[in-house]
Parts: structure tokens; C-alpha cells; sequence
């Protein structure tokens, strides 16, 4: 079964792991989102597509939930101690990353073909694309003003409420080659458990993406990043609860609206599916505390698939 998954954030890279485990990894293409990406001392970091090339390849840092397993911090130390730029942590074995992606994108290379090489080197079977080759990033707007997400997210904690969200070279953006084409030859879609407005909404902001996704001729299945109505980690209860009126499964499910068929909720939502409309429910715990749960989780995003 070849699968196309949508993906953004530290649950979707986890997500991304669960379906790696379950379907064949390359039968499995993971469409990113670029909208986080910034420059930083010069490099340019890719955050979302880093978490998910850490995680298929085995080496994210699951207790710290981001960044890679055995990090250290000596570069970073030194940037301090010379009065640079430290807001936005980059450890060294990341930072190899940033190097290698930096070097090439200034030689000319597009994302995509320094990503397919990255995750190459990497050893990993299942293909990642950036949701574009072109600029795309995300502005939060809050009541102190608008923001570049990293600068909201992590310079700021991410205090600051949300009124809306804007995506900068959205109308320009051209999907990354080979992202439409997976999609026309997938047989099921699936919108990881990631943030509706700043995770997976980048990605669906390239138009053409949206697009195929609204003409999808096999199913599509989203999965809610809310337990009980609240987040793992991260703003997204909040940004839900601000622009959006709440945070049961209808109001998730009004974030994809004629997009998917089904999407996924946690047992503790179970008893709030009023107002779904024609998409589907499907219960399941969706707590990924291992990999077990990781591979729970994507069999029954997959369950709407008939067998």
C-alpha cells in the first residue's frame, strides 16, 4: 500500500515513525512542511524535515523531544561566549546538518534534492519531500504583533495568543517535484497528529497541494494532535480554542474542511463526535509513548482502508 502522509512538528515526525513501521519505509512518502524553516547564524534550518529524517532514521532525541539523541552543545557554548546568537538552540551533531543543507542550497541546489540526498546518507528508505522548493514561512499574529514563527514559538514561548496565521509566498509556491505525483498514486492519505494551523496549514497553503487534496480519489484520514481536548505539547488547544470556537473533534475536523473522510480521536474524545458531518470517526488511543503506540496509532489511521 503506497501512503502519503502530511507532516509537521515533533508528534507528526513520531507519527511518520509508526507508519514507517507498519507499511513497507518505501512505500511511504512524507510531504513536510517548510513553513518553520529560518536562518540562523547563517544556516538554514529545516526543523520539521530534521525531526523527520531523526526520526525514521532512529536518532531523535525522544526524552528531550526534539533534536538528536547524544547531543552536545560545545559550538553553541562557544557562539555564547563570543556574544552570538543563541535564542535558537542548534547542537553539533545538528548543526553537520545545517552545514551540509546550507552549502548546498547556496551552490543551487533546491531542498528537495538536498533532502533526498540527506536522508540517503542517513540510511533511510522512505522518501521526504519539502511541501516546496520555494520560500515559504509562517508569521503568527498576536495582539503584541506579528511574529516569524520561530521568533513567536521559541524566542517568545510562545506566550503570546494567536489571532492569525499567515503565510508569506503561499501564492507563489509551487509543490516540490514528485509531491503531486505521489499523491495521484497513493492509495491513502493521512494528515499527521501535528498543529492544523502551523504544522500541517503550511503545506495545504501551497495551493496546488490543497488542491489535490480536495480531488483525492482514494481516502484521506487526519489525525486530531488533541487528548481530551488539550495538546501533548505545544499551542495548538489554545490556537483552536482562539480561532476556531473550541477544541472537540468538529472543530479539528473544521480545519480540513472537504479534505478528509475520516480522522482519528483519542478514547477520551469518544463521547464528543457531535457535528462531524460526513468524515468519520475513529477511535484509538492515540498517546505515542513508544513505538508500540506509534505503530498502534498509524494501523488504525489506516483501518480506513478496506482491507
Amino acid at each position: 500500500m503506497r501512503v502519503v502522509v502530511l507532516s509537521g512538528g515533533v508528534g507528526g515526525a513520531r507519527f511518520v515513525r509508526g507508519v514507517a513501521d507498519v507499511v513497507a519505509p518505501e512505500d511511504v512518502t512524507v510531504v513536510g512542511n517548510v513553513g518553520d524553516d529560518v536562518n540562523v547564524l547563517s544556516l538554514h534550518v529545516s526543523p520539521d524535515l530534521d525531526s523527520i529524517m531523526y526520526a525514521l532514521a532512529g536518532i531523535n532525541d525522544d526524552e528531550r523531544g526534539w533534536g538528536r539523541a547524544g547531543e552536545t552543545w560545545r559550538v553553541l557554548e562557544s557562539v555564547a561566549s563570543l556574544g552570538g546568537e543563541t535564542w535558537f538552540k542548534l547542537g553539533d551533531l545538528d548543526l553537520g546538518v545545517h552545514l551540509v543543507r546550507t552549502q548546498a542550497l547556496h551552490a543551487g541546489e533546491p531542498l528537495s534534492r538536498v533532502t533526498a540526498r540527506l536522508v540517503t546518507a542517513l540510511g533511510i528508505e522512505t522518501r521526504l519531500l519539502p511541501a516546496t522548493d520555494d520560500r515559504l514561512r509562517t508569521w503568527i499574529g498576536t495582539p503584541a504583533g506579528e511574529f516569524p514563527f520561530q521568533e513567536w514559538f521559541v524566542a517568545r514561548g510562545h506566550r503570546d495568543e494567536v489571532d492569525a496565521v499567515r503565510v508569506e509566498g503561499d501564492e507563489a509556491a509551487t509543490p516540490a517535484s514528485g509531491v503531486l505525483d505521489a499523491i495521484d498514486a497513493a492509495d491513502l492519505l493521512l494528515l499527521a497528529p501535528s498543529n492544523p494551523y502551523v504544522s500541517i496549514g503550511p503545506i495545504l497553503a501551497v495551493h496546488a497541494i490543497r488542491d489535490a487534496l480536495a480531488a483525492r480519489r482514494v481516502p484521506c484520514v487526519a489525525v486530531s494532535p488533541l487528548i481530551a481536548g488539550r495538546a501533548v505539547k505545544g499551542p495548538a488547544d489554545r490556537m483552536l480554542t482562539r480561532m476556531a470556537g473550541g477544541t472537540s473533534p468538529r472543530h479539528v475536523t473544521e480545519c480540513y474542511q472537504g479534505l478528509i473522510d475520516a480522522i482519528v480521536v483519542d478514547e477520551a474524545d469518544a463521547s464528543d463526535l457531535d457535528g462531524l458531518g460526513d468524515v468519520r470517526p475513529i477511535v484509538a488511543r492515540t498517546l505515542m509513548v513508544d513505538g508500540d503506540a506509534r505503530r498502534r496509532l498509524a494501523e488504525a489511521a489506516m483501518g480506513a482502508v478496506p482491507a
